[in-house]
């Protein structure tokens, strides 16, 4: 069978399936679960997590559904190799070079630096694994002159330039996956896995998974609401950004198949939260710990600092101020599940480039000395 016809979003609107790149990637629908043990915890009754942590079987993780789109049409267009950015324990990278590789695509991670933790080493060593060229710089203008560099480079050896894969997959053709997951979240809605949402949480970075639902939560005329939890400082992610995100996924989709719905979107209906960043980007937090250990410990399942956590801290606060009760809570856990220790067991760090070895010659930030993220 036709593997357009088990995306919701091709079924609902049939011309996109001939016209969007597509490559199948992922295990989807990822599952809903209740959590009896946290909901019971903190007074909620109908608390739910929705596992995209299992979206893929060597890694998952919210970067899975961005890249079947991404990396469809990096094949789509003959590319030989894709070029992504970010922090230098970035799991969008990770996921790039990961399922980059499944295809025969080479791939090359332009990062910055960040605070340390345990995932970075961990994401860097894997990264390597998976064959990715890795690339640390100081600064913004520094990896700018490197991506142009590379691009030139790849062009001239390949016959064709790399294609650029932005920040978390950020970009329309990248929001079209969680565009998709609203109208799968839609589906199993509809087949009694779960009710609808009153209120769904999600960690605000990159802004697409945050554009997209939003956006596909108005195509699947569903009423949930997204509270979206500032895990990046304003200047990356701000409510101008999502709109402009936004209203460019509307008009590109709209350019592909006119029936798509000419969807706007009012500043006040973007609700995004600002008191879990912490110190900022990549510095974890006591809350976000806890919350993270609380979700360990009745579930089994794992957060990371610097994006799950906050968004789950942020959710049980809103729990212990009384204003969940009696909803139907909906946790959208986009972080990877899946165990990459026997991939970075017998890593050398000193393989990698020398900009990497810092992350394993200093020590993590204080509160992740526990690895409660492996």
């Amino acid at each position: 069978m036709d593997e357009s016809q088990n995306i919701p979003l091709f079924k609902k609107f049939p011309v996109l399936a001939g016209r969007l790149p597509h490559i199948s990637l992922g295990c989807f629908p990822t599952p809903l679960g209740k959590l009896e043990r946290v909901g019971n915890s903190i007074g909620l009754s109908n608390l739910y997590i929705k596992r995209d942590d299992l979206s893929a079987v060597i890694y998952g993780g919210n970067k899975v559904r961005k890249l079947e789109f991404l990396l469809g049409d990096a094949l789509r267009r003959k590319a030989k190799e894709v070029i992504t950015i970010g922090f230098a324990g970035s799991n969008h990278a990770l996921a790039t070079a990961i399922h980059a590789r499944r295809l025969g695509l080479g791939s090359t991670s332009l990062l910055l630096p960040q605070m340390n933790a345990h995932y970075v080493r961990r994401n860097l060593l894997a990264s390597y694994h998976y064959q990715a060229d890795l690339r640390i710089y100081h600064n913004w203008p520094r990896l700018t002159l490197g991506l142009v560099a590379k691009l030139l480079q790849g062009g001239i050896k390949q016959g064709v330039f790399p294609r650029i894969i932005p920040a978390g997959g950020t970009c329309p053709l990248g929001i079209v996956g969680y565009v998709n997951a609203a109208l799968e979240l839609k589906e199993q809605i509809g087949a009694g896995e779960i009710p609808e949402p009153d209120i769904i949480y999600v960690p605000l970075g990159s802004m697409g998974t945050f554009a997209g639902l939003t956006l596909g939560l108005k195509v699947a005329e569903l009423r949930s609401r997204i509270v979206a939890v500032r895990v990046i400082e304003n200047r990356y992610a701000n409510v101008k950004k999502i709109s402009r995100l936004f209203s460019r996924t509307v008009a590109f989709l709209r350019k592909l198949d006119d029936a798509f719905p000419l969807a706007g979107i009012s500043a006040n209906e973007l609700d995004v939260r600002d008191d879990c960043l912490g110190n900022g980007y990549a510095h974890f937090t006591e809350k976000g710990v806890a919350a993270a250990a609380l979700m360990k410990e009745q579930s089994g399942i794992i957060l990371n600092g610097t994006y799950s956590a906050k968004a789950f801290a942020a959710l049980l606060a809103d729990a212990a101020r009384g204003v969940l009760k009696g909803k139907t809570v909906l946790y959208w856990n986009t972080y990877n599940s899946r165990d990459l220790s026997s991939v970075v067991a017998d890593t050398d760090y000193r393989r990698l480039p020398r900009e990497c070895h810092r992350y394993f010659e200093t020590d993590v930030q204080p509160l992740d000395r526990s690895g409660f993220d492996r």
